[in-house]
């Protein structure tokens, strides 16, 4: 892969496992999460310059409500970030989240605010993050990890793993993403 690919492009990579231009990326944008993704890298890239700054936060804002995605500009997204469906997901500010993850709907990454794990969660690259999964305080995910839907995570989970259930029970598995994870960047 050419290293002149911005961002935006791999993210687009990730949904259609092609290359697009600029052009093609904005007619994408019909699509309510690459429109958002969309939106989130610009209010990223511009979160330090004064006017576009601004101008991109609040439409950023218009379509947090508008999709129901709560993502900031201040949350570390690695490149090839993958939304599957729009609708009611939470993710922390401080959260950091690595390459190649997928995001399902009804997800929730959180702080924890007491206990043992106070804190935010920090994500591996190449992870799979089901529906309604709930990912909350002071933990580390590892890479290549699949979280199944309606898991409760506050504990660490190595790298390679399947995470299931409510309490989450771990299960080693080196090839927990495969078919899960397409065209990665």
């Amino acid at each position: 892969m050419p290293k002149n690919y911005s961002i935006i492009q791999k993210d687009f990579y990730r949904e259609s496992g092609e290359w697009l231009s600029p052009i093609q990326i904005l007619l994408k944008c019909i699509n309510p999460n690459l429109h958002f993704i969309y939106i989130l890298r610009k209010a990223q890239k511009f979160d330090k310059t004064p006017i576009l700054g601004l101008y991109w936060k609040i439409v950023l804002r218009h379509f947090q409500i508008k999709y129901g995605f709560q993502i900031y500009p201040e949350t570390q997204i690695g490149e090839g970030l993958y939304l599957g469906h729009w609708g009611s997901l939470v993710v922390n500010p401080k959260a950091v989240i690595g390459r190649n993850c997928n995001i399902a709907q009804g997800v929730t990454i959180g702080q924890q605010n007491r206990g043992k794990n106070e804190g935010f969660p920090v994500i591996g690259d190449d992870v799979w993050i089901g529906p309604n999964a709930v990912i909350v305080g002071s933990i580390t995910i590892g890479s290549n990890v699949l979280i199944a839907p309606n898991s409760y995570v506050n504990t660490d989970v190595p790298s390679n793993s399947i995470v299931a259930g409510n309490k989450a029970k771990i299960y080693p598995t080196s090839n927990a993403t495969d078919g899960y994870i397409n065209n990665r960047v």
